[in-house]
């Protein structure tokens, strides 16, 4: 496998004497990340996306006041830009197992941990994408096999030791219908590669575009996984637009007290050279743009919309 591009030249930045001025790792953002191509890997949250129907849908609301603030607003008054100067939203969301997931061992595993107790190293990884979207062409419920990552290694090299590893079946490209969360089979990985990617391989974890890993009868691998103190990702999206190798992935989600499941962003981070995503100063992000459209509330979609 090529040495992922992004992390060779942060090792290049520290070095360079040009930079060695520059505090701590300054020097390998001015360098390298300010420059590298942002994907963004994860779905929108919304009240009608696909979800396992054994939890049901969620819910989205404009947010009230919880007591009467004397002078500003009654008890039950909803926020209002017109009224209050601000709005705010109100979700009830019926499980932590919804849209892109980082899924702790603790949703099946009490004796591991929750999605608060995960180490901050998990923070930034080095990427890897296993494409096995022709497979699915042919086979909706075809599962990633061991055969598949030796053919993929002998193609790229390695797979590198605490690296992420995303299968790509282009199941997500039927995001946001809600029927994608009933239909059987989907595309999986199977015990067997769980079992080589992490004994064999070491890796940190594993992500998939569907909201299960497998379609047999027991789950047997989320079982695994989680009851041996692994993490998976669940519903990840774009995948097509990442290379097989190079990349890293940033990983972003909040910490839950005892949450057995986790609304998670990943952010796949390419080299400069790289055909997709966007570099800082390529769109405005301080300020932000204003929009012609402002954004209010739709009652018939549940929730903002411009």
């Amino acid at each position: 496998m090529q040495k992922c591009a992004i992390m060779v030249l942060a090792a290049a930045a520290l070095a360079s004497p040009a930079l060695a001025q520059e505090p701590g790792l300054w020097g390998a953002y001015n360098e390298v990340f300010k420059g590298a191509k942002y994907i963004d890997l994860s779905h929108v949250i919304t009240p009608t996306i696909p979800v396992w129907p054994g939890f049901g849908e969620s819910t989205f609301s404009q947010a009230k006041a919880g007591q009467n603030l004397e002078g500003f607003a009654a008890e039950g008054d909803t926020f209002t830009y017109g009224k209050h100067g601000f709005e705010a939203t109100a979700y009830v969301l019926l499980t932590d197992q919804l849209g892109t997931q980082l899924d702790p061992p603790a949703h099946w595993a009490p004796e591991y941990p929750g999605i608060d107790e995960i180490p901050a190293t998990y923070t930034l990884r080095p990427l890897v994408v296993i494409p096995m979207q022709d497979k699915v062409a042919e086979d909706f419920g075809y599962a990633l096999q061991v055969a598949d990552i030796e053919a993929f290694e002998a193609a790229n090299g390695t797979i590198p030791e605490g690296s992420v590893v995303f299968v790509r079946s282009d199941w997500s490209k039927g995001w946001p219908d809600s029927a994608l969360s009933t239909r059987t089979p989907f595309p999986g990985v199977s015990l067997d590669a769980l079992k080589f990617l992490h004994l064999e391989r070491h890796i940190l974890m594993h992500g998939h575009e569907p909201l299960d890993t497998d379609t047999t009868p027991t789950l047997e691998g989320e079982a695994w996984l989680m009851h041996n103190g692994y993490t998976q990702a669940e519903g990840v999206a774009n995948l097509d637009k990442v290379p097989p190798t190079g990349c890293l992935v940033e990983i972003g989600y909040p910490k839950l007290q005892g949450g057995t499941g986790g609304y998670a962003r990943y952010i796949a981070i390419c080299p400069s050279t790289w055909t997709q995503g966007i570099s800082v100063g390529e769109v405005p992000d301080a300020p932000l743009p204003k929009s012609e459209r402002p954004l209010h509330w739709d009652e018939a979609a549940g929730t903002r919309v411009r």
